[in-house]
Formats: structure tokens, C-alpha cells, sequence
């Protein structure tokens, strides 16, 4: 159980807040300035300090240096000033604005803790010069919970892995999280996009070719298999691989070797596979576009990446790591989100995932003149008007003078909204429809799964 100290002059927010920790499983002592705690309490037996910034007889920030390794949380009333900036350059883990939010308290603290068991476990670990590149997956949702307990669970074994989620969701940070747990860390992982090869070359750069095995072939080479022998293949957007070079994959994971283009003898290979892809594959096999005996190859364990719009509750404690990220490799540490700024990162819908919001981090950081990221430097748009906004507009259409194709008419909300999806959205983008139809993306992407209206394909 983690220890936390309260260090709160204010009677009743030291107590609410001494509460609610204790109901979520931590052991909280109290105190009422910093002389208080120094003189009661051994500061290093703790795992985080919460401390208020402005304190009777010294200010929260002197706990900072009496702590030595513990970390110190700051809350402050002076959010918006520069109070708060100076307590973090001062060495405060993070600082929270009061009055606040039981849930964004909550995930605060738990994001602190599980950093400082990260350096923990790190310190612990046998030397490793790159143990503090491993690779991290940021989440503390339910889905992401499991996801983690399933990747350590696969990462012991030697099973074949596919990854199936959208774009953007880190189906290639999962498989790096999956080889660097395994027993197979000290190899290569090799990393394939099967859908930026072209499809004549695909086969010799996965397999190799041997030297005349085709016009070109002026020596011989080994393929991206042969260069993850004793480590890891991972092979992005798998759906997109050719049939035939998906016979020669079949046979791989079948016997454990591969026949380089234009060879005779086959060559034993020791690797694992992980793959991952967008697609519904069983549906593709159903159709004869993938192979259905590979299918069943690759479906030995199956690990699903959650999209961002279902995890409401790692979308800010995602956009604070990247904010540090960005800010700390652009020297602009201080940066910090205004409130506006983060009730737009909640509301929206994030068709991009993961991938959208980091991008939409960096290039706020790039385009920040002060110390906070605002709205309009994210680039993305806020939640328009909800679909109660689109019956309206229905109904004032009903109410109108009759259009040119009277039919239209006769059509119910949910028929009106599938026939103009329909009829426009090759000539127009998500967020033309969307905006057209007054309403919002997430709101538009809501009304496609309940009627059943499939995206256009990219392309």
C-alpha cells in the first residue's frame, strides 16, 4: 500500500482529501504546515507528498529539499500564475489546481506513483544500459489494464501474437512492449509495414533471393526473416500482404524455416511472429482475399487495442506526456494546458487515435509563444452542435418549401442522415459531412455504427 502525507493548513480540504485517498486504498497521514510534518513525520518512509503551496511559516515548495528522492505534488489556488510554474523548476513532481477534481486527483497521484515504481524497478533491474528506453504503454483504463496484463502474460511464451485495433492506436507499441518482456529482449526486432512494400518485391524482402533469381538479382541477400532470427518479426498491416507471399508466411510458421527467392534448400529460422492489422481478417478469409489456414496460423493469441474515443480517462494523463515529451525536447518545460484547451482534448473525438493527439501536441508546442497551450494551437476542431441540432434542421427541411426531388420528404431522420452520408461522402471529408449536417465527427461516427454505414475506404 502506498504511503502519501497531506500537508494542507485548511482543515476541511486536508480532511475531504485525507478521505478520498483512503477510500481508493492508500495510507494518508496528515499535517498542517511544514514544521508540522518535518517534526512529526519521517518524510523519506513516504511514497508522494501533496502539499499546499502557500503554508503558514514556509511555503509548500521547502518540502521539495527536506524530502531527498520522495516526490512532492503541489496544489495551488494561483493555478493561472506563475507561482505554479516556479514550484515545478523548484523540482515539484506536478502541481494541481484547487479547487479540484476528485477523478483528475486521483489519476494525478496514481500516474506519480506508478513513475516512481518505473524508476524503482529500473534501479532494481540487472545493469542495462538501455533499460530506460523500454518501451511504455500509457493508460490506466480498463481496457488498458487487461491489455497490459496480457501482454506480460504472452510475453513469457513464444505464441504467435496479432494485434487488431485502428490506425493510431499502437498496435507497433504493444509488439515492442511484447519482445522487450520476452526472453528474446537481447535480439532484434524487425519491423515490416507490409503495405509500403510493393507487391512485387515483398516476397524477396521478407525471404530473400539469391543471386539471377529474377532481373536485378545481381547477388544474393537475405530477407527481413533471416535478419530477426533468435528475436522478433513484427509485421504491420498484415492484411495487406499478397496471397502468394502469404503461402510462403504459412509455410514459415508451419516448419520454421523459409526458402529464399530462387533457392533450393530451404533455411531454419528461429523467430517469433507478431503481427498486426486494421482489418477484419476473418471476414477477408470468408471472401478468399487472406488466407484462412493463415488466418488460424495468426489467431493463436489475439490482443485488442482499444480506440482513443473509449478512453475518455487516459486522454488528458496521454496529452500531459506528450506536452512533457514535446516540451523538454523543444527546451520549453514549463508548458502547461489552459483550461479551455483541456475540455477540448476531452470532447474531442480523436479519429486518429493516438497518433492524431500526439501530433496535435507537437504542433501546439511548436506554435506556443507563452507558457500555455491554448484551443487554437492544437488544430482541431471543438464539438459543434449535437444531433438534436440535425432534427431540428430536419424538421425546419420538412417545414420548407419542397425541394426539387419531392421524395425526400417522406424520409424519416435516420433515412435522411443515410442517404446524404451516402450520396456525398466521396465528394466530401468526415468533417465536410459533419459540418454540412450540423452536428459533431464523434457524433457522426456515432450515427454511422447505428445504422450501420460503412466509412469510405481510404485511397
Amino acid at each position: 500500500m502506498s504511503r502519501i502525507l497531506i500537508v494542507e493548513d485548511e482543515n476541511i480540504i486536508r480532511s475531504a482529501l485525507k478521505r478520498l485517498l483512503e477510500k481508493n486504498g492508500y495510507d494518508v497521514s496528515d499535517a498542517e504546515s511544514v514544521g508540522d510534518a518535518t517534526e512529526r513525520y519521517s518524510l523519506d518512509s513516504y511514497d508522494l507528498i501533496i502539499s499546499d503551496l502557500r503554508l503558514p511559516g514556509a511555503p509548500g515548495t521547502d518540502l521539495i529539499g527536506l524530502a531527498g528522492q520522495v516526490p512532492v505534488l503541489i496544489m495551488t489556488s494561483y493555478a493561472s500564475l506563475r507561482s505554479a510554474v516556479d514550484a515545478m523548476k523548484l523540482g515539484a513532481v506536478d502541481y494541481i489546481a484547487k479547487p479540484f477534481d476528485h477523478d483528475e486527483m486521483l489519476k494525478t497521484v496514481s500516474a506519480i506513483l506508478q513513475q516512481k515504481q518505473e524508476r524503482a524497478d529500473d534501479t532494481d533491474a540487472a545493469p542495462a544500459a538501455d533499460s530506460g528506453d523500454k518501451t511504455r504503454i500509457i493508460g490506466s483504463c480498463k481496457a488498458m489494464q487487461e491489455l497490459e496484463r496480457r501482454i506480460q502474460k504472452v510475453a513469457r511464451t513464444d505464441a504467435t501474437v496479432l494485434i487488431l485495433g485502428e490506425s493510431g492506436t499502437g498496435k507497433e507499441l504493444a509488439a515492442r512492449a511484447i519482445h522487450e518482456q520476452s526472453g528474446r529482449a537481447s535480439k532484434p526486432m524487425v519491423c515490416v509495414n507490409c503495405a509500403a512494400i510493393p507487391e512485387t518485391l515483398i516476397e524477396s524482402e521478407l525471404f530473400g533471393h539469391e543471386k539471377g533469381a529474377f532481373t536485378g538479382a545481381t547477388s544474393s541477400r537475405s530477407g527481413l526473416i533471416e535478419a530477426a532470427d533468435g528475436g522478433t518479426l513484427f509485421l504491420d498491416e498484415i492484411g495487406e500482404l499478397p496471397l502468394e507471399a502469404q503461402a510462403r508466411l504459412l509455410r514459415f510458421l508451419q516448419e520454421g524455416e523459409i526458402r529464399r527467392v530462387g533457392a533450393v534448400q530451404p533455411l531454419k529460422v528461429d523467430v517469433r511472429l507478431i503481427a498486426a492489422t486494421h482489418r477484419d481478417l476473418k471476414t477477408r478469409a470468408r471472401c478468399g482475399e487472406f488466407r484462412e489456414d493463415l488466418y488460424y496460423r495468426l489467431y493463436v493469441m489475439e490482443l485488442r487495442m482499444p480506440p482513443l474515443r473509449e478512453r475518455d480517462e487516459d486522454i488528458l494523463e496521454l496529452a500531459r506526456c506528450f506536452l512533457r515529451k514535446q516540451g523538454e525536447k523543444m527546451a520549453c518545460p514549463d508548458l502547461r494546458f489552459t483550461e479551455d484547451a483541456l475540455d477540448l482534448l476531452r470532447r474531442y473525438p480523436w479519429p486518429g487515435n493516438v497518433r492524431e493527439l500526439e501530433n496535435a501536441i507537437e504542433r501546439a508546442v511548436i506554435l506556443a509563444d507563452g507558457d500555455h497551450i491554448t484551443p487554437d494551437l492544437l488544430g482541431i476542431e471543438a464539438e459543434p452542435r449535437s444531433l438534436s441540432d440535425l432534427e431540428a434542421q430536419y424538421s425546419a427541411q420538412r417545414e420548407a418549401p419542397p425541394a426539387p426531388e419531392p421524395s425526400r420528404t417522406d424520409l424519416s431522420l435516420d433515412d435522411y442522415f443515410q442517404r446524404f452520408v451516402l450520396e456525398n461522402q466521396d465528394a466530401m471529408s468526415e468533417t465536410e459531412l459533419a459540418k454540412t449536417l450540423g452536428i459533431s465527427r464523434k457524433s457522426l461516427w456515432e450515427r454511422r455504427q447505428k445504422l450501420g454505414i460503412p466509412r469510405k475506404p481510404k485511397g
